[in-house]
């Protein structure tokens, strides 16, 4: 008998949590070519050093188009430097089918550099939502 109240008790305790649980992307804005751009709230990292670590995701709103098939999203594992308003990408993936991980592309840079976002594309989206000022 006393195994239902602790149930109880139990499902009162986690049940506002499982209700409040956020969403893995955030829109943070979108590209000047009207692309959303996401943010993988769990990779966001601040390091010691104040250069934010994140996951950045852009979906092509129009898919361009490829002999091997239409793109439709990108992801990039980026460094952001809000001091000096610069980025760099360590990894970047570009997918012909997202859902499916099929892979267009991937780079991965062995020793990224910081450089100037163009603006309006992805990092200048994000540099603009991490380092607002």
């Amino acid at each position: 008998m006393w195994l239902l109240p602790l149930l109880a008790l139990l499902v009162t305790l986690f049940a506002p949590s499982v209700g409040s649980a956020q969403p893995r992307w955030e829109e943070v804005g979108k590209t000047r070519s009207g692309n959303p751009v996401f943010v993988d709230r769990r990779t966001v990292k601040t390091g010691s050093d104040r250069i934010i670590n994140a996951t950045i995701r852009v979906v092509y709103t129009t898919p361009v188009k490829t002999p091997k098939g239409n793109l439709t999203a990108s992801r990039a594992v980026a460094m952001f430097d809000c001091e000096k308003m610069t980025f760099a990408t360590k990894e970047n993936a570009t997918y012909i089918d997202e859902r499916t991980n099929n892979v267009f592309q991937r780079t991965v840079n062995k020793q990224p550099g910081f450089g100037p976002a163009i603006s309006g594309n992805f990092a200048d989206v994000a540099l603009q939502h991490f380092c607002k000022r």
